[in-house]
């Protein structure tokens, strides 16, 4: 299909989405996004704001699996992956699959389980694959963990580690809803559930596909270098302890091509790349002492080195 075609299928999917997730347009596109560029999402919010919501209408847009685990302190990996049971009647063990084997895995609240069971999303996310007693399994693909944690009740929790928030290609916030949005959200579910009625729009052979195509997308030189030069002063800013990794360009740039598709383009430009830096950098830099005390925060960094880096023009 050609650039046009994408972006119009892009736009349905977000609409159909939209019948049940009120006012969180760029949320949803940049989910969508991410879900081109093969990452994962950590939505970071207050309870009640449509975290999950999103998910199970995003799955039932594209047609995918969808799978839900509620993470607790006494949650283990083999509740999240699965386990081998013995059958009495072939005398063998039998693997019994977690709901990690779906399309759409909606970790909800990850930071309320220990770094162990956390820890045993890694390969997945990474490799697309998982290993229980020694035997590795494929995942279904596409792919996509949507994880939540509230970043304001932190009683009980086990913060993620920084190596595994690398993983996650975008840290999201909802927010909270206008004041007609909030009321459109009255309207709407004070009578029934909306999300009964979305239907499939797309399947994950067509998501496959648009992946695909994603990869064609252009780069020009101009744009790449603005890029990278945004990556390295993040290395180099005074509040910055530690600035993004290789593995943050590598994403960013995968991620803007992905961005590109989805507006209806097959190049990408600097706008792209400012729209797409604090959400996938952001998480992933580290602030110095003297800047944590002064409450500077990380997107605080993105604003200030987007400002200061000059802009290809041609």
């Amino acid at each position: 299909m050609d650039a046009v075609e994408f972006s119009r299928k892009i736009v349905t999917v977000e609409d159909n989405i939209g019948k049940a997730v009120v006012g969180k347009d760029q949320v949803v596109e940049l989910v969508l996004t991410a879900l081109l560029a093969g990452g994962h999402v950590l939505l970071e919010d207050v309870p009640g704001v449509g975290k999950t919501l999103m998910a199970k209408a995003l799955a039932r847009s594209l047609n995918l699996d969808f799978r839900r685990i509620q993470f607790t302190p006494d949650l283990l990996p083999a509740d999240v992956l699965g386990v081998n049971i013995y059958s009495q009647k072939t005398g063998e063990f039998v693997f019994n699959p977690g709901p990690i084997m779906t399309n759409i895995l909606l970790a909800d609240e990850i930071n309320r389980a220990t770094p162990r069971t956390q820890s045993s999303l890694l390969e997945a996310m990474e490799e697309r694959q998982f290993t229980v007693d020694g035997v590795t399994r494929r995942l279904k693909e596409p792919f996509l963990v949507l994880a939540t944690q509230n970043p304001v009740e932190m009683e009980g929790t086990f913060p993620l580690p920084e190596a595994q928030l690398d993983r996650f290609l975008m840290r999201v916030k909802l927010g909270y809803p206008h004041l007609e949005e909030e009321r459109s959200i009255l309207h709407r579910f004070g009578t029934g559930s909306p999300l009964e009625e979305i239907k499939p729009v797309l399947n994950a052979e067509e998501i496959l596909a648009m992946r695909e195509q994603v990869k064609s997308v252009n780069v020009d030189e101009s744009v790449e270098n603005y890029m990278l030069t945004v990556i390295r002063e993040t290395r180099n800013h005074p509040a910055v302890k530690l600035g993004a990794s290789p593995r943050a360009s590598l994403l960013l740039y995968k991620c803007a091509k992905a961005f590109a598709a989805v507006k209806g383009r097959d190049y990408v430009i600097p706008d792209d790349i400012k729209h797409l830096a604090g959400p996938v950098l952001s998480h992933r830099l580290i602030l110095n002492y003297e800047s944590q005390l002064k409450s500077y925060r990380p997107e605080d960094v993105i604003t200030d080195i987007l400002e200061k880096t000059p802009v290809p023009v041609e």
